[in-house]
């Protein structure tokens, strides 16, 4: 695979299961290895900069459960700030800011178990943003939401400033989320481009696996 991302695009790679959606992003996130070589704003992706890289690039992982361990919401959103070492004042603003991008401003203090999926997908994001990344992963983000909470994520991805590479199954989801359409099947790019050129060509998904979207009317 060849391919840049650039700063501020919504790319959204799809492919059936086994496609090599979630290597990509753990090659991306430097935790697999293969051959050929990653650059991250302008730093190789290796031992020396994997610091470094991973200060820029935070990643949403497929269940939010495993991103979300304390006794209390804002204690998972300041895990990140106080193992950079930011001082009290500046992780306070950041869980703040954190939490109210994502809705949650009022659940700092409840219990992350106590949160429905969709307030766990939030979270999670939230505990990645408080540490300020250039970059976010999503590694099937939709997965086990509702609709109504499928489409608070898609409005609250559409806003996010951040770099977006996102893996899902979802068609609709992707073509909602996309600025761009990476199609990939059997660890190669087989397709990239505009939503509207790839996923509304039938062929190419059928051959694929993959289902047309349902296009807004």
């Amino acid at each position: 695979i060849t391919l840049s991302l650039e700063f501020g695009q919504k790319t959204v790679l799809i492919g059936p299961n086994g496609a090599g959606k979630t290597t990509l992003l753990m090659a991306i996130a430097g935790f697999a290895r293969g051959t050929g070589t990653i650059h991250i704003n302008g730093l190789e992706l290796n031992k020396k900069n994997l610091k470094s890289v991973r200060a820029m690039l935070g990643c949403c992982l497929e269940n939010p459960d495993d991103q979300l361990f304390m006794p209390r919401l804002r204690d998972d959103i300041a895990f990140g700030p106080l193992n950079m070492g930011l001082p009290p004042e500046q992780i306070d603003d950041r869980v703040k800011e954190a939490l109210s991008t994502v809705g949650l401003a009022d659940k700092a203090d409840k219990a992350p178990h106590h949160l429905s999926a969709g307030q766990k997908r939030a979270a999670a994001i939230a505990t990645l943003l408080s540490m300020s990344p250039k970059i976010i992963t999503f590694d099937e983000p939709d997965g086990s939401l509702d609709p109504r909470n499928r489409n608070i994520l898609i409005d609250l991805l559409k806003k996010l400033p951040q770099t977006l590479v996102v893996a899902t199954c979802n068609m609709n989801f992707a073509y909602a989320v996309a600025d761009r359409i990476i199609l990939v099947d059997q660890g190669r790019i087989i397709a990239d481009g505009l939503p509207q050129t790839i996923m509304c060509n039938r062929d190419l998904m059928v051959e694929h696996g993959l289902e047309v979207p349902i296009l807004p009317a």
